[in-house]
């Protein structure tokens, strides 16, 4: 037997046990991180948030038209529900466009980029004829079409611009001819030029700025160059400034950002000031529906424009909290659709209905808010307006359209539960169960677009 140095036996020590592996933790925080991100990038995540999205936005909107606009109905002696009739019978024609537009193919939608275009341009234009055209609020882009009905044909003016610039940038991108900056530029800002200055003889200069802000978001998305991107900016901020400096009306719209009286100089914010006035007033969960004290005559336009300030005085800030996540959620998924597809067409429409949508939100919202001059802009599928509505919900039908087109969205789709009218298939594989979303995605790898995860 081995002994140590000092002569004694040496210390037998107990083998060390092995470590055991102890599982990790549950985070339940982590866990609902990973399972919100594996929903969040199923194929048809963006299907189902432009579908919902727009339809609560719509139902929403139409709820608060209702409520704004009953006393405004009541003072011109009209039935307290008749603004609330008209904008449920266009939202019902709007439903129809969507339904069309979102089984129209691609290819169809691209036949009728210059149909479009050909009769927007022809209204437009039949807008300035004495005897055919309207006023109203000071500006002449209406025809009237018998009773109370009218047309605004600038608004079916961003729906031409976006088909047609579409079908124009996918073609010659094609071609490969869009490195070259005239090809780039023309006839895309021509045509754009033409349709904003048919706007500007009528004096909207709000859906003028929408218009412009659909052609920069085409030009981005066509990959301008810096240079000609900021040429292009500089001209049409050098012509609005112009536009600005020589209108008075204009000029003290701008001079009411941030106004907190109804006086402030020579111009009158008391529109301005009353919005925010009822968006205070609200709290947190609002004075009730159909509780607003500025729709009685102290908010001037509650159920078109400043709708966004009777929604946040009735429903408080969680209803307009609520309002611009849906309006979030559907920019993100138009955003998704434009970058996970591969045919260039459905890249600039969606980037383009995507740029109309938000940008018209961004701008009406933040007038409200008094951030922003007030344009006199709708907002998009909520406020009272069947000329806006139409043309949107038919864009909205775009982009469903184009996200159950996507190939991962149509292999999901096609491997759904079967229709009404078809058996379900019996013995083992009604034994399998429902099928679970991990298994539709291995089984069709092949059908993603190069951009799904």
């Amino acid at each position: 037997m081995p002994t140590s140095r000092t002569g004694r036996p040496p210390v037998q020590r107990a083998p060390r046990r092995p470590a055991v592996s102890r599982p990790p933790r549950d985070n339940p925080v982590r866990r609902l991180y990973g399972n919100a991100r594996r929903a969040w990038d199923r194929p048809l995540t963006a299907y189902y948030l432009i579908l919902g999205g727009s339809l609560l936005i719509t139902v929403l909107g139409l709820v608060m038209v209702y409520s704004a606009s009953q006393i405004t109905a009541l003072q011109m002696l009209l039935p307290g529900s008749f603004f609330f009739r008209k904008q449920f019978l266009a939202a019902v024609i709007g439903a129809v466009l969507l339904l069309i537009a979102s089984r129209m193919p691609v290819k169809l939608h691209r036949a009728l980029a210059y149909p479009i275009l050909a009769g927007a341009v022809f209204l437009m234009a039949l807008v300035q004829v004495p005897g055919i055209g309207m006023s109203v609020n000071g500006n002449q882009n209406w025809i009237s079409l018998g009773g109370s009905f009218q047309i605004q044909p600038s608004e079916f003016g961003k729906l031409a611009l976006v088909l047609w610039a579409a079908d124009l940038l996918a073609r010659k991108q094609d071609k490969k001819l869009l490195t070259q900056w005239k090809h780039m530029l023309v006839p895309l800002v021509p045509v754009a030029f033409l349709l904003l200055g048919l706007i500007m003889l009528g004096g909207d200069m709000g859906t003028a700025i929408i218009l412009t802000a659909i052609l920069f978001g085409l030009l981005w998305l066509a990959g301008a160059p810096t240079r000609l991107f900021v040429g292009v900016l500089s001209i049409a901020g050098l012509i609005g400034m112009i536009l600005i400096k020589t209108s008075p009306n204009r000029m003290a719209r701008l001079a009411c950002i941030g106004a907190t009286e109804p006086k402030s100089g020579a111009a009158d914010c008391w529109q301005a000031v009353h919005g925010i006035y009822a968006l205070a007033s609200g709290g947190i969960f609002g004075s009730g529906l159909g509780a607003s004290v500025e729709k009685w005559g102290q908010l001037p336009e509650a159920h078109t424009d400043f709708i966004f300030a009777v929604t946040g005085e009735e429903l408080g800030l969680a209803g307009t909290l609520s309002v611009l996540a849906l309006f979030a959620a559907l920019g993100y998924a138009g955003i998704r659709v434009a970058g996970r597809t591969e045919d260039p067409f459905v890249r600039y429409a969606a980037g383009g209905v995507t740029t109309w949508i938000t940008a018209q939100a961004v701008i009406n919202i933040g007038a409200v808010l008094g951030l922003l001059p007030i344009a006199g802009v709708p907002l998009p599928l909520f406020s009272y307006g069947g000329s806006a509505l139409l043309p949107t919900m038919f864009a909205i039908g775009l982009l469903i359209a184009f996200a159950r087109d996507d190939p991962a969205a149509r292999a999901a789709l096609s491997l759904r539960q079967p229709r009404f009218g078809r058996k379900r298939a019996g013995g083992a594989a009604s034994a399998r169960g429902p099928r679970r979303w991990n298994t539709m995605r291995r089984r069709a790898p092949a059908a993603r677009s190069s951009g799904e995860r």
